[in-house]
C-alpha cells in the first residue's frame, strides 16, 4: 500500500511539473500578477486562461466553484497541506482525532468538472494506524469515501441553492 500511495505522489508531483512547463507563449506570456484582473492570467499554467463562463463556475477558479467551496468547508477540520482551485486538487495533511490518537487521516479530493455533478467529485482517504513502532498504513473502507463524497456534493447543493461560494 505504501508503495501505490508513493506511486500516486510521484504521479502527482510529475503533471504539476508538466503543467507548468505547457506554455501557451504569445502577448499574454510577460504578465504579471497585477495584470490577473485584466486578461485571466494563471500562474503555473504558462499565462493561459482556462477561466469558464458557466452558470457554476466563478470567474478565476478552473473548476465547479459551489464543489469548491463545500469541499474545503467540508474537510476544514483537517489542516490543509495543498489547494490548487485551478487544477481542482485540495490535498490534507495528516488529521488525528484527539478521541483516536493511534489513528490518523489524509484526504484528497479531485474535482474534474466545471459542472455541479456527482461524477466531477473524487475523494481518496489515507488511514495510517500507530503500531508503537510507527505509522502503518491501514485499509480504509470505500464507504468512508463515499460518506465524504456525499457530504460534499450535499453542501455544495446548498450552497448553489442559497445562491454562496461564490466571489
Amino acid at each position: 500500500m505504501s508503495f501505490m500511495r508513493g506511486a500516486t505522489m510521484v504521479a502527482i508531483a510529475a503533471s504539476f511539473l508538466i503543467a507548468g512547463c505547457a506554455s501557451n507563449r504569445g502577448d499574454e506570456s510577460n504578465r504579471t500578477f497585477s495584470s490577473q484582473e485584466e486578461g485571466g492570467w494563471i500562474p503555473f499554467f504558462g499565462g493561459g486562461s482556462r477561466r469558464s463562463s458557466g452558470p457554476d463556475t466563478e470567474a478565476g477558479i478552473g473548476v465547479n466553484s459551489y464543489l469548491w467551496r463545500a469541499s474545503l468547508d467540508t474537510l476544514s477540520f483537517m489542516p490543509l497541506a495543498s489547494a490548487d482551485p485551478w487544477g481542482g486538487i485540495i490535498i490534507t495533511d495528516w488529521y488525528v482525532n484527539p478521541e483516536k490518537p493511534d489513528e490518523r487521516f489524509k484526504a484528497t479530493v479531485y474535482i474534474l468538472d466545471t459542472r455541479l455533478r456527482a461524477d466531477a467529485l473524487n475523494v481518496a482517504i489515507f488511514k495510517q494506524v500507530n503500531t508503537g513502532a510507527g505509522w502503518v498504513d491501514s485499509a480504509v473502507t470505500a464507504q468512508t469515501e463515499t460518506d465524504i463524497e456525499n457530504a460534499i456534493l450535499t453542501k455544495a447543493r446548498q450552497l448553489r441553492l442559497s445562491g454562496g461560494g461564490r466571489g
